[in-house]
This record gives structure tokens, C-alpha cells and sequence, in this order.
């Protein structure tokens, strides 16, 4: 459970502080909202050099498709952002940025994840993988297989993220019949309807049996 925010105990020196210090950036970006030209200017620089500076990096230490990496990330850097922005690993998309489409989806210790809800901190030693970490050198993943021989794609922007839910669809007993398929892949959303060929090729793999 995390810290009692209603507690009598008084809060800390530090915490009290950084409250202060958020209240008056508040009151200042108010201020800039109403302040016309190059004053307000000057001051969105300076009030943005202060915010960046409040975001220290960390340390942060995590297995990325079978590679560990020791990195250096803000703490408000998300899982998502930190693949695409910091590793260049493109292929995991952003898409509402609200953990509504599931094109983000990555594994986190082979269990599929959110990456655009998920903060980087929090994956401390974990090992992630995202849709670039599914080949062995040119040889591509059963799933990524189906998906090209049932069609399963058009324009292919959710694509990744419906791959790595349906090999977690398969790994967590949830591909039994097409109901269960459908149910549960209803957070990865298809924008050109491609769901009944999706269905078809991950109840191919799940048929042939193959480790996943």
C-alpha cells in the first residue's frame, strides 16, 4: 500500500519544499498565460529551464530484448517514450497515449504492459521485450508469421502491439476458443477492422503448439 496522504503526521522538510516550489510555478504559469509578448516569453524560458532542472536523472538499470542496459532517464519518463525517444526501438507506437488503443503494448517479464501508462523508473531490473526482440536473427516469430499469412494487418500501425498481446493472449490461457481470442485482444484496437484475420492467425499458432 502506498503512504497514508491523509495522515496527521507533519510532512517533511523536503516535501514541503517541493509543494512551495510547484505552488509558485503554478502561480507563475498563470501569470505568463496573461502576459502579453516578449516579457511573457522571457519568462516561459526561464520557468522552463527551472522545471527541467527540477526532473534530475536517475540511474536505471533493465534488460531490453536480451541486452542490458544501464541508463539514465528523468523520472517522469515513460516506458513508452524512453524505447522510442532514448533507444530508438520505433517499432513499439504511440497511438492515444492513454492506454486506450493498446498499440504501446510491451512484455515486462513476458507479462504484456502498457509502456505509455508505465513509468521507466518502475522496471528497475526487469526484463523488457518489445516487437524487435520477437526475431532470431532473420528468422521472424510464429506470430509475426501468422499475422503475414492471415493477412492479419492493412496499415499496420497497431500491428506490434496486436503481436505482442497475442503471444501473451497464448502464454496466459486466453486463447481457448475465438471468444476468449476476442475478449482478450479487445484492448488492441484495429482502425481498418482486420480482427477476424488477427483471430485466425493467432488460433493458428495456438493450434500448432509451438513455445512461445
Amino acid at each position: 500500500m502506498g503512504d497514508n496522504h491523509y495522515s496527521d503526521q507533519p510532512e517533511n522538510e523536503s516535501f514541503a519544499e517541493s509543494r512551495r516550489n510547484f505552488l509558485k510555478n503554478t502561480s507563475l504559469l498563470t501569470a505568463i498565460a496573461v502576459t502579453p509578448g516578449v516579457v511573457a516569453k522571457a519568462a516561459e524560458n526561464d520557468l522552463g529551464e527551472k522545471i527541467a532542472s527540477a526532473f534530475d536523472k536517475v540511474p536505471l538499470k533493465m534488460e531490453i530484448n536480451g541486452v542490458k542496459q544501464q541508463l539514465s532517464v528523468e523520472p517522469r519518463v515513460t516506458l513508452l517514450d524512453l524505447l522510442r525517444e532514448q533507444l530508438n526501438l520505433t517499432g513499439t507506437k504511440k497511438g492515444c497515449d492513454y492506454g486506450q488503443c493498446g498499440a504501446c503494448t510491451v512484455h515486462v517479464n513476458g507479462q504484456r504492459v502498457l509502456s505509455c501508462l508505465s513509468l521507466a523508473v518502475m522496471h528497475e531490473g526487469q526484463k523488457i521485450t518489445t516487437i524487435e526482440g520477437l526475431t532470431k536473427g532473420d528468422q521472424l516469430h510464429p506470430m509475426q508469421e501468422a499475422f503475414i499469412k492471415h493477412d492479419g494487418f492493412q496499415c499496420g500501425y497497431c500491428t506490434p502491439g496486436q503481436i505482442m498481446s497475442a503471444i501473451a493472449c497464448i502464454r496466459e490461457g486466453h486463447a481457448e476458443n475465438e471468444a476468449d481470442i476476442r475478449e482478450f485482444m479487445s484492448g488492441n484496437i484495429c482502425r481498418c477492422g482486420a480482427y477476424p484475420n488477427i483471430v485466425d492467425a493467432i488460433t493458428e499458432v495456438k493450434n500448432n503448439g509451438q513455445k512461445l
